[in-house]
């Protein structure tokens, strides 16, 4: 497991673009039914990823403004 957060940041965001090119590659217009708990598995798991890519980085940019106004004191 990656320690820092900069890691984290940037594994999630990783993980979260993945989600968002597998849900959005698989979408069809023909109206086949076929493997439709897949596709809404994946678009679930897609938006939380996605969540959890915002909140990591929020804490991230809390993390640089904290440390830039302890540097800077």
């Amino acid at each position: 497991m990656v320690k820092s957060i900069k890691g984290q940041f940037v594994l999630i965001l990783l993980a979260a673009f993945g989600f968002i090119i597998h849900s959005f590659s698989y979408i069809e217009f023909t109206g086949e039914e076929r493997f439709l708990f897949n596709r809404i598995l994946f678009y679930f798991i897609m938006i939380l990823s996605v969540f959890n890519a915002g909140m990591i980085t929020q804490k991230y940019i809390h993390l640089r403004k904290k440390k830039k106004s302890s540097v800077l004191s």
